[in-house]
């Protein structure tokens, strides 16, 4: 395999050894190439330190070296591994102290999707720590170091066989995963000029809507003067006149929502429809009206919301690309499921998501089975933490829940839910199997659609429109009629139904993306993903 390292420049192949100097940061790094016939692999980057590094933890030499004869690597898959590291001077690209980065579940969710054959060992060690909800790394731990390497190695054979399929297919395999924290308008520049397919997935794909987006943030951020809005909620009604007003007015029209020439101090029918639009776009219920939510939103600084934008171009970067026409997409920021028919958006569902700490994943799936009228096979961490202590307190819990035993040892007995009003399933269940054990279903607790914040679940995906999604995914079967479909969710015996053929599912987390008309949208960072990766990427 032959891989050749390009670090922000054009190299010319055949020289001995070559220099290169490049910004990163604001910082000028002289970077040293060493070329070995049509290949060439990078000298260790020694501008990277623990100051600045993207992951915090670093491996040394003779641990790589270990690895490569433990593994036997061979003579071409060993220089790439090397020259990866080289390229950020040793420190993990998977890992940090707190966990996987964006880019190791992003990276181990394409293999799944490209059916990449990744080692059974490697596989069974991923399924473990991607379902710890609470993993902590210590630099110490071997064993993470070892699944560090086998993951480089299983990228890079990866990135050979895939890259096409991929949304980093323009750049070497190194410089799809930051290496180090820079100055927010240069890594913008840098993400701009980075070459890239736009028309992979037909448009569709938030990569490519997000990228074509970056140009005029950063003009946005880079003229970024005006004063904070200070205007205290429902103030002001409209007819009603104040210079706060005009500096709304100016912020609605850099944010596309106020067509250019209004700048009076007048709340006007223009105005209220500008905020009726700006409240649709962020997630707020579209009142026209000035309110607490609104000001703190609008007040955000614009470079922010590049630097919001560049995370989630990261985030898309690492999601299959989008060539599906018919599937289902749920946004977990936005609390959304919508359904795409021929690309379009057919019909849109609230949803509940997981809460932080055992928040729903970033994944994709296939839609295969229906569930009418489910039992909840209760999982071991809930029946441990919450139905233990209330069995104990009340020895007839279970039974008060509609609830039964179905063996296992006293200390964790196997527990389910029959069928029911009381099941917390609801009535149904659409299941896309996964390593995750995530699926959506119905709920018997209706009120939590009354919240505009539903981060509530232990990391399933509640509906609140359950039989209108069953009817839409059933109904290419004749035998099952809209009339069926509601008698087999009232009643108490459960019943699979395959769904032929299976309906991709995507679950995102975009906290800033573009919509089929081409809107900007933002939304708040629930599960703290954004935040965690912009002290890594940030100067």
């Amino acid at each position: 395999m032959k891989i050749s390292i390009i670090f922000c420049a054009l190299l010319v192949l055949g020289a001995c050894n070559t220099r290169d100097t490049n910004t990163a940061g604001g910082t000028s790094v002289e970077t040293q190439y060493i070329t070995r016939t049509d290949t060439i692999y990078l000298v260790r980057n020694a501008a990277i330190t623990p100051a600045n590094s993207y992951s915090d933890l670093f491996l040394d030499s003779t641990s790589l070296g270990k690895f490569y004869d433990a593994d036997k690597t061979g003579q071409d898959l060993t220089r790439d591994i090397k020259s990866f590291y080289n390229y950020r001077n040793f420190q993990y690209a998977w890992f940090t102290s707190q966990g996987f980065t964006e880019q190791a579940k992003g990276f181990w969710n394409l293999q799944d999707k490209l059916g990449s054959k990744a080692p059974k060992s490697l596989r069974n060690k991923m399924d473990t720590l991607l379902n710890n909800d609470s993993l902590v790394i210590s630099r110490f731990d071997t064993s993470v170091l070892q699944t560090e390497m086998a993951l480089t190695r299983a990228y890079i054979e990866f990135y050979a066989a895939n890259r096409e399929k991929t949304h980093f297919a323009g750049i070497p395999a190194e410089n799809a995963i930051p290496i180090m924290k820079m100055n927010t308008m240069d890594l913008a520049d840098s993400l701009s000029r980075q070459p890239s397919d736009t028309s992979m997935g037909g448009g569709a794909d938030q990569y490519s809507r997000l990228k074509q987006k970056l140009q005029y943030y950063m003009q946005m951020a880079k003229g970024d003067s005006s004063p904070a809005i200070n205007i205290k909620a429902n103030q002001f009604k409209k007819g009603s006149s104040s210079a706060a007003v005009t500096v709304l007015k100016k912020k609605l029209i850099r944010s596309g929502d106020l067509p250019a020439g209004d700048t009076s101090s007048m709340y006007n029918d223009s105005l209220a429809m500008a905020v009726q639009r700006y409240q649709t776009k962020n997630g707020m219920v579209a009142t026209g009206k000035i309110t607490d939510t609104l000001i703190r939103d609008m007040n955000v600084p614009a470079k922010q919301r590049l630097q919001q934008l560049i995370i989630n171009l990261y985030r898309a970067q690492w999601m299959p690309v989008n060539r599906e026409t018919n599937y289902v997409a749920v946004n977990i920021p936005d609390f959304l499921l919508t359904v795409y028919e021929n690309n379009q958006p057919v019909f849109d569902i609230p949803v509940a998501v997981g809460k932080e700490g055992t928040g729903t994943t970033i994944f994709t799936g296939d839609m295969n089975q229906v569930v009418f009228s489910p039992y909840w096979n209760i999982p071991a961490s809930i029946v441990r933490n919450e139905i233990l202590p209330k069995m104990k307190a009340n020895p007839k819990y279970l039974e008060s829940r509609n609830m039964e035993r179905m063996g296992g040892p006293d200390s964790l007995p196997v527990i389910r839910q029959k069928p029911g009003k009381e099941n917390a399933l609801g009535r149904v269940k659409f299941l896309f199997p996964n390593r995750y054990d995530i699926y959506l279903h119905d709920t018997n607790n209706k009120e939590i659609f009354n919240k505009s914040v539903r981060a509530v679940s232990h990391g399933c995906i509640r509906l609140q429109e359950p039989e209108k999604l069953a009817n839409y995914i059933l109904r290419n079967d004749k035998s099952w009629t809209p009339e069926k479909i509601h008698a087999a969710m009232e009643g108490s015996k459960e019943q699979y139904v395959k769904v032929s053929p299976a309906v991709p599912v995507w679950i995102t987390y975009y906290t800033a993306w573009v919509d089929d008309s081409g809107l900007m949208h933002y939304r708040d960072d629930i599960y703290k993903h954004d935040a965690e990766t912009g002290r890594m990427i940030f100067l």
